[in-house]
């Protein structure tokens, strides 16, 4: 059986970009001869700044996100990353056994501190330590992952292989990238040439899973565009940033190739297209956004749902930590 581990930041709230490239292909490895784990991962999100209430309120609110965009806990298992320990002891251990040099190739880090590089925080330069413990905790063997963090799970590779030839074992798996499809790389409402974010000082550069159906079709006739009409194929959009990001759109909310979607709506001009896209998105957005309102007046089943993921994750978690702590060669734990 696979085991898939995934991870999601609690800062801010999902967009649509977040849930075409994530969370949507989650829920579609809710299979029986699946084993997935999903968290959320609060311990990444103190990389940066945070505000201690914010960050609480955000954890709660992204794991509610999760179940109600369809993570069901029966299926899965749903958990908070600190509230695991094994995560943190298992990274400090990597950490021993992790060379500077390959950290030094990651490229994320080099492009979040950009020229302050002296006045980042220590955790944003180890956190793909942190995050190969995340994985091979669980003796994950897949992860979904995308392409801003390939480069994280070929570290995981590097250090579980790594541990594995140093001590003579067979502990940890090497998790393989788990690809579904397509990749949805869903751009900047605002700029068709910079990936969707949560941290854009511009709420109309996004669809929030939370936007209500007023304020989802605002935000699309709002989304730039150029004058031309919509071409009617795929080539026509080359050099036309904006209008492919909304086609891609289209196309991925639809679940139809780039060129169904020009064949319909090729000639046209945006509004009709505009119109189209945002019926679209709040007929699939707003049973969610109703769930996501549901959960958040109930915290008492988000709570539950929590304790008994964590439950499970602390208890596959600390397994392998024991049995990396023995093979290092650490006393054992007192019992009792």
């Amino acid at each position: 059986m696979r085991r898939i581990l995934s991870g999601i930041q609690p800062t801010a709230k999902i967009h649509i970009g977040n849930y075409l490239g994530a969370v949507r292909n989650w829920v579609r490895l809710q299979r029986e001869d699946y084993d997935p784990l999903f968290c959320a991962v609060d311990l990444h999100a103190l990389t940066v700044p945070q505000d201690p209430a914010e960050l609480r309120a955000a954890t709660r609110e992204m794991v509610a996100t999760l179940m109600a965009a369809g993570i069901d806990p029966d299926r899965s298992t749903i958990f908070v990353q600190s509230h695991v320990p094994a995560h943190s002891e298992l990274a400090w251990l990597f950490s021993c056994v992790t060379p500077m040099g390959w950290l030094n190739r990651m490229t994320q880090f080099k492009e979040k501190a950009g020229k302050h590089r002296d006045q980042a925080m220590v955790g944003l330069y180890t956190y793909p330590v942190l995050m190969a413990a995340d994985i091979l905790v669980y003796q994950a063997t897949h992860v979904p992952v995308g392409e801003d963090q390939k480069q994280h799970l070929e570290l995981a590779r590097e250090i579980a292989g790594s541990f594995n030839h140093r001590y003579g074992v067979d502990l940890f798996p090497l998790p393989e990238p788990q690809i579904l499809g397509e990749a949805t790389r869903v751009m900047s409402l605002r700029d068709g040439t910079k990936k969707m974010s949560k941290s854009d000082a511009s709420d109309f550069s996004r669809i929030n899973l939370t936007d209500d159906a007023d304020l989802i079709a605002q935000k699309i006739r709002k989304a730039k565009t150029d004058p031309e009409p919509l071409p009617s194929e795929p080539a026509g959009l080359d050099g036309r940033a904006e209008a492919a990001n909304l086609v891609a759109l289209y196309a991925a909310m639809a679940e139809q190739p780039p060129a169904a979607v020009l064949a319909d709506y090729g000639g046209q001009n945006f509004a009709p297209f505009k119109a189209a896209l945002a019926d679209l998105m709040v007929a699939h957005l707003a049973p969610i956004a109703g769930e996501l309102r549901r959960l958040l007046a109930d915290p008492g089943t988000v709570e539950a749902v929590l304790a008994r993921g964590a439950a499970r994750a602390r208890a596959l978690g600390e397994t392998t930590l024991a049995e990396t702590q023995e093979t290092m060669g650490l006393l054992a734990r007192p019992t009792g």
